[in-house]
This record gives structure tokens, sequence and C-alpha cells, in this order.
């Protein structure tokens, strides 16, 4: 019989938490034993609105030791890795649409220790994977048009998880996580973790429940019962070490 599910990563979005009052939302996240946090940074370029950049992250993260999923939704992000990491992200994930040469950034990236992923909009096609596979530590699938928070899930997206899951296999890198980002909540989370996601991002459909540790619980309720897989294995050893970002090796 094939284990349950307990240990499905949720890396909450922060553009939906309280940007006034950051001190007390970032305890109470580790409080209630969230791992993750998700940075959505816009440049209002590749998508028609601006968030925040280095400079927050550089504030935020000497407050706690979540591991900071930094997801850049700006044209040629290459300019910017070496502020993202010096403000402290963890991981930098950057658009296949939006990068004119994405191996060329991910080696970049993980040359300054930090993990290294792409991501892909709705309506991109993931055969590219096939290319890049083994140059990613996560696979970024958006089952939104970037850009918002709050619209709504395209289910779409479960079909193009099935095919990525395919795609890294054929690759022999099946142990890739594969996140998923948008319009994701209880009531959908069961069915992704089964069509393949390992990590789930979620903005108001967290945060706007207040007793974090009950909200934690109902995402994991939904996933027990999807089956395990590796790549939620490696996804758990992704942790923040510190300053020097020697964050724990992937192997494959």
């Amino acid at each position: 019989m094939t284990p349950c599910n307990a240990d499905m990563i949720l890396s909450p979005s922060l553009l939906a938490a309280d940007l006034a009052d950051l001190t007390t939302e970032l305890p109470a996240l580790e409080e209630a034993g969230v791992q993750w946090l998700h940075l959505d940074i816009m440049d209002g370029a590749f998508v028609p609105n601006i968030t925040f950049g280095p400079p927050l992250i550089r504030a935020l993260r000497p407050r706690c030791r979540l591991f900071f999923d930094v997801h850049l939704m700006v044209e040629d992000p290459v300019r910017y890795l070496e502020d993202f990491h010096k403000a402290g992200a963890d991981m930098l994930v950057v658009h296949v649409e939006a990068d004119r040469h994405v191996h060329r950034t991910l080696t970049e990236i993980r040359a300054r220790g930090m993990k290294a992923g792409v991501a892909v909009s709705p309506g991109t096609d993931i055969a590219f994977l096939r290319w890049i596979a083994r140059d990613l530590d996560m696979l970024l699938l958006m089952s939104v048009n970037p850009g918002f928070s709050g619209q709504t899930f395209l289910p779409e997206v479960y079909g193009k998880l099935r095919a990525a899951r395919a795609l890294l296999a054929e690759a022999g890198v099946q142990d890739i996580p594969v996140q998923v980002d948008g319009g994701v909540c209880p009531e959908n989370a069961g069915a992704l973790t089964e069509a393949g996601a390992d990590i789930l991002v979620s903005g108001s459909a967290f945060f706007g429940h207040k007793i974090y540790r009950k909200r934690l619980a109902a995402f994991l309720r939904a996933t027990e019962h999807s089956p395990r897989r590796r790549a939620e294995e490696v996804a758990s050893t992704y942790h923040h070490l510190g300053e020097n970002h020697a964050h724990t090796q992937t192997v494959r």
C-alpha cells in the first residue's frame, strides 16, 4: 500500500499577508509549522503589476528561518540574480517566457548557492523541459495567469501536471519537485497532489484564515491520501541554512 502524503509542502504567498504587520505575520507562520514562504516579485513589465524587490527580502531575512521561495515575474531576470542572492533568497524561480537564455540563468543561480527553478505560464507548452530538466531544482506550473492574486483556478493544470511528470520521468529526473501556484485551496489541493504536485502555493486561501496552524492542517488533510513521491522528499530537504546559502544538495 502506498504511504499517505502527510508532508506536502505549503508555501504561503506573502503578497496575501498583512503587509503592514509582517513582524507579526512571520513568527505566526513559523509557530504554525509553515516551512516555506513564497515571495512574488513583479516588475510591471512581464506582468501588469508591481510588488516588491530585494530590499524587502533583505529586511525580512534576519527575522525568520523560513525557506524563501522567490518567484521572479520579471523581464530579463539574470540582471537581478546577485541582488536577490545578497538579500537572502534561498531559491530563485524564473519564467521561461521572460528569459532568452534560461539554461545559462539557471546555471548562474546555482553557482551562487541558491536553488534554481523555472516557471511556466498557463499558455506555455512544457516541451522545453526535456532540454533543461537536469538543471532544475523545481518546476513551477502556474494555474492562473501571472500578475494578480485572487484569480480563478484554471483546471487545465491537472493535465499539464501529469504531462510534466511524464516528461521529467522521460528525462530521468522524476524526483524534481513540482509546484503549483494560483487559485490553490484545500478544495483542490488533493486533486493537485494526486496529479503530480509536491509544493502548493496559496495566497488569500491561506492568509484569509487567521489561525494559520488550523489552515495548514486543512491543506494537509486534503492531501493525506495522495501518493508519496521521491520528489516530495527532495523538496523537504530544501531549508534556509544561514547567510552562506550552503543549501542541502540534492542527490539524483
